[in-house]
């Protein structure tokens, strides 16, 4: 056995400080070098190369079949030319012919240094990916490197990654050398480029930054049970405290709004509304329409979580937001349907309730006006409600004697 050649110590070392197996390196090499020949001669030959483990040292054979009459001198050797390499063989067989392995070193050396080159490039990007695949999900800092048809190719320090234009807030405008914040969204060693693909729209983007800024969210003494966003525009936040001496939503703006504001600037001047949560939903759903101030909660239907909410005349475009905004992350939030109106809105709504009830009324066949008058001035609108009335109820009605009782009662259930 032969001492180890260079080549093989080096793979060693490259084995023991890049933690690339030098096996994998040998059978790259073997690959390399056939192809390397093939090229070198340009012509169709059948060649084989191997790099032996223990050594290092080359050797590679041209592989010929052996027949009676040869037709391709490039593939095929006659059984007469067979007998200087010794060896029984016979038609059919295969033979393999040394290569002059010193007239093949310049091309071995030469592949060898060049798959090894990219063998150790692959193999460091790969265990960078794999470090950052621990990091889905997690916020990176870097500096815009350069852009490309819109996207962001942001230099991480040991890597570059990816920052799409689909994933930029539509406001944001970062130029090159500048510093930005982001989540990982993927790691894919299939992508084009570096594989690491970035996000500044992503909810995560929140979160991150308030578990940096805020040690109770870390700890877990408070709790962010749900995020909901338009980039750029709104995000709502729904705090818990776990612990009731500490207020969620005070432990997230901080001192003079010192924790909150580090992530507004952050995500450039984006509102960030903080809503307390509650499992009682009129609470929750009234807090959800921060900042507007509610006057009340009605559930309309808890089986499909319908709500409607009154604010005041003045909070009416607050609660609803520029293009419904407010509204549709509240109900996004609190997973409430939210039907918003305001103080006058709900007026005229009863008001034209009440005529409407008033002209059904009036059509009542066999009752005379002054009978009609005095069920509405009583507020007995309801002609179902008055179908079902006992006659000695409507008795009680000043004006009201048996028969128009009767009669009343007969008129509504005719009208139904």
């Amino acid at each position: 056995m032969g001492e180890k050649t260079e080549l093989l110590m080096a793979l060693e070392q490259i084995e023991k400080d890049k933690k690339i197996k030098k096996e994998d390196i040998l059978t790259v090499i073997e690959n390399a070098l056939v192809s390397a020949y093939k090229k070198h001669v340009g012509k169709n030959v059948n060649v084989e190369a191997t790099v032996n483990p223990e050594t290092g040292e080359m050797a590679a054979n041209v592989v010929k079949i052996v027949v009676k009459d040869i037709e391709n001198p490039l593939l095929e050797i006659s059984l007469q030319d067979t007998e200087k390499f010794g060896g029984n063989v016979e038609i059919g067989s295969e033979v393999r012919i040394p290569l002059d392995t010193q007239d093949f070193s310049r091309i071995a050396a030469q592949t060898a240094k060049q798959v090894i080159v990219q063998k150790i490039r692959e193999s460091e990007k790969d265990f960078l990916l794999d470090e950052l695949k621990e990091k889905i999900g997690q916020i990176v800092s870097g500096v815009v490197y350069r852009t490309l048809n819109k996207n962001l190719i942001v230099d991480l320090g040991k890597t570059e990654a990816i920052l799409p234009s689909s994933e930029q807030v539509f406001k944001e405008k970062f130029s090159v050398g500048q510093h930005i914040k982001a989540i990982v969204l993927k790691v894919d060693k299939n992508i084009k480029g570096s594989g690491v693909v970035l996000s500044r729209t992503s909810i995560k983007l929140v979160r991150k930054l308030f578990e940096l800024e805020v040690p109770e969210i870390y700890e877990k003494i408070v709790e962010i049970v749900n995020v909901v966003r338009e980039p750029g525009i709104r995000t709502k936040v729904a705090v818990i405290s776990h612990n009731p001496k500490v207020d969620p939503v005070g432990a997230c703006v901080g001192i003079k709004g010192a924790r909150v504001k580090p992530i507004i600037d952050e995500l450039r001047g984006e509102r960030i509304d903080l809503v307390p949560f509650s499992n009682d939903p009129v609470k929750y759903i009234s807090a959800s329409l921060s900042p507007a101030k509610v006057v009340s909660v009605t559930i309309i239907s808890d089986a499909n979580k319908q709500a409607e909410v009154i604010v005041s005349n003045d909070m009416l475009s607050l609660a609803i937001g520029k293009n419904g905004h407010n509204v549709r992350l509240a109900a996004k939030l609190t997973g409430w349907y939210i039907d918003v109106g305001s103080e006058n809105q709900k007026k005229q709504e009863s008001q034209t309730k009440a005529e409407s009830k008033i002209q059904t009324i009036e059509k009542l066949e066999g009752l005379s006006e002054k009978v009609i008058e005095i069920l509405v001035n009583a507020g007995f609108t309801d002609i179902e409600k008055l179908s079902s009335f006992a006659v000695k109820d409507l008795m009680t009605l000043p004006g009201i004697g048996q028969k128009t009782a009767e009669k009343i009662v007969e008129a509504a259930k005719r009208a139904l």
